[in-house]
């Protein structure tokens, strides 16, 4: 970056082109654009950021993201117990529940098995799955990994585990298209993805 730019803004490029998706150019922008903004906003901002790594946790019964625990999806109890849905990450389960189409319980594997990426099953929470799924009580698995070659494999992998312990293990079907991320998918295509779940 220039030396144009004082050294605090460099910094905070600096940090910034280190998020996803975000390069220099893009961070200079975000960067020049916070100096713009009254400084009641940048420290509102920044103390957001910094009290993230205190205030939200990982929920002890699915391994979401929360600030509570259990988060309010495992503690409501208008949900089935008897129905897990299985997804990648935290951000899945969104357009999920914003389809409407599912009313169970989720568990979030934090990855999905890519043996070229070093990714193994050991490596996410698959223990956890078995472990909750081999207490009893499940009825259903719904397996809501992406449709790429990764979650695709993870998929088969959970389902030959799964099935030997009872439940009726499902797959996510149409309505998503192949390579499709759950996180940028909008909530019809979802719910159609829900209701056409398949035996797996």
């Amino acid at each position: 970056m220039s030396s144009v730019y004082p050294k605090p803004l460099r910094r905070l490029v600096l940090l910034l082109s280190r998020l996803p998706g975000i390069g220099e150019k893009t961070a200079t922008r975000l960067a020049l654009f916070l100096l713009r903004m009254p400084p009641e906003f940048v420290r509102e901002l920044g103390g957001a950021i910094s009290g993230i790594p205190e205030s939200v946790i990982r929920c002890s019964k699915c391994l979401g993201i929360a600030d509570e625990d259990p988060c309010p999806l495992c503690s409501d109890p208008a949900r089935r117990d008897d129905l897990i849905c299985v997804v990648e990450g935290p951000s899945d389960i969104v357009p999920i529940e914003k389809s409407g189409e599912f009313k169970g319980r989720y568990h979030v594997l934090g990855g999905a098995i890519s043996p070229i990426d070093g990714v193994m099953p050991d490596d996410i929470h698959v223990r956890e799955l078995v472990e909750r799924v081999g207490r009893g009580g499940v009825s259903e698995v719904v397996l809501a990994t992406n449709l790429t070659s990764e979650g695709e494999a993870t998929a088969s992998y959970l389902g030959g585990i799964l099935k030997p312990l009872g439940p009726r293990v499902t797959r996510i079907a149409h309505g998503l298209p192949m390579g499709a991320d759950l996180e940028y998918s909008d909530e019809v295509s979802v719910g159609k993805a829900m209701k056409g779940r398949r035996e797996l």
